[in-house]
């Protein structure tokens, strides 16, 4: 029962902030007009039997009652303004005798400054509310200062507060907001890197195979375009699937293509083969289930890498794949012989002309399922090793 009814309170606050997001105006314009007229009935009848000068006229307590009203239908734009104008009808109620009711709406204006305006405009709006108070308690005492006037300021105090509270929960879903929204950035940015710098290198790969093979074995060129044609789909349909989720008129429940998962290395290392490098691949079976984002990890770790050797690695270079199952962690080590220059700072020696943007991506998606990414010269010495170690979800890492 206690379920239903949050859900549905849920339900109705959700259904009324979109109502006041559409209509802003029949919503200020009904709590203005709410408040005018329990105002206006209690100006005349009720304020006589509590005001300090009741002989006050009441014209005049007509124009303080809606000078303290009216004002509410700009307090979203110019809470501070509205509440200078409220602030002036209740010091004029003060120095009357007139003591309505009206002037605790001072606190809506009040609240509004805290929620969206600057500290230093609510200090000034929160002082404007102590004039009235100060010159009602000397015109016409009521008790001692205690008893009228701090239970009051403690009021408002509340009131400011909790505009405040609201203010700075409000700031903190916003930055929620933002750290998810630069997340998903950097995600499709490595995405983007792999598939592009993957596909790249391959389509330049077979292209260069498919020139020096088209004087003496034209059959082996047209391979290389087929193979070119093939890898250049392949691409267009990942970028696809990765930038549709950028559409801003996605539908509710939009189709995704599967992400590639370690079925998918196989013909990774396939089309890397057709562009020219030699690998050696064992890649047994996994003994236990694998979540699809570590296994999306390890593919792209693997492409990665395989697209180092591809660039960096040179002429006659040859790549080991290998992926080992231990009772706690998976480890995928992609290994070669390469002798090519260091033209990237960060998969070869440390200098070069080269962003890193491919290692720094590699290490990211590490991290993001615990585990480790170690790359250098292997302990035999010669060519280049990079390791992953993700560790078995629910085990240490």
């Amino acid at each position: 029962m206690t379920t239903d009814l949050s859900g549905a309170l849920q339900w109705l606050t959700s259904r009324l902030r979109a109502f006041d997001t559409a209509r802003p105006w029949a919503w200020d314009t009904a709590l203005t007009l709410f408040w005018t007229g329990a105002a206006l009935v209690d100006a005349s009848g009720g304020w006589r039997n509590t005001a300090a000068d009741p002989t006050v006229p009441a014209g005049l307590v007509v124009g303080m009652t809606l000078a303290s009203t009216l004002p509410l239908l700009w307090r979203r734009r110019h809470p501070a303004a509205v509440l200078a104008v409220m602030a002036a009808a209740a010091l004029a109620g003060a120095a009357t005798g007139a003591f309505l009711q009206v002037a605790y709406l001072q606190a809506i204006p009040l609240f509004l400054s805290a929620l969206t305006r600057p500290t230093r405009t609510l200090l000034l709006s929160a002082a404007l509310l102590v004039p009235p108070l100060v010159v009602g308690a000397v015109r016409f005492p009521r008790g001692s200062w205690d008893q009228h006037i701090v239970p009051t300021l403690l009021f408002y105090a509340l009131v400011a507060l909790l505009g405040l509270t609201v203010r700075s929960r409000r700031d903190a879903r916003e930055r929620e907001v933002r750290i998810a929204a630069a997340s998903e950035r950097a995600r499709i940015a490595r995405e983007m890197h792999d598939i592009i710098g993957h596909s790249l290198t391959v389509i330049t790969g077979l292209a260069d195979g498919g020139r020096y093979a088209a004087a003496k074995r034209p059959e082996r060129a047209a391979q290389a375009l087929d193979a070119i044609g093939t890898t250049s789909r392949e691409a267009l349909t990942d970028l696809r699937r990765l930038l549709g989720v950028l559409r801003e008129d996605e539908t509710p429940e939009p189709v995704r293509d599967p992400q590639p998962t370690l079925a998918d290395l196989e013909p990774l290392i396939a089309g890397v083969r057709e562009a020219g490098l030699a690998v050696v691949a064992d890649l047994p079976a996994a003994p236990h289930a694998l979540s699809p984002g570590a296994q999306l990890t390890v593919y792209r770790v693997v492409q990665e890498a395989l697209t180092n050797v591809l660039k960096h690695a040179g002429e006659g270079a040859k790549a080991t794949v290998e992926l080992t199952y231990s009772p706690d962690a998976l480890v995928a080590t992609v290994t070669d012989t390469g002798t090519g220059p260091a033209l990237t700072p960060h998969p070869r020696t440390g200098t070069g002309t080269g962003t890193g943007q491919g290692l720094t991506g590699m290490r990211e998606r590490a991290a993001l399922y615990d585990g480790t990414l170690a790359y250098g010269p292997p302990p035999t010495g010669g060519g280049w090793r990079v390791r992953l170690r993700l560790p078995r979800e629910g085990s240490p890492s």
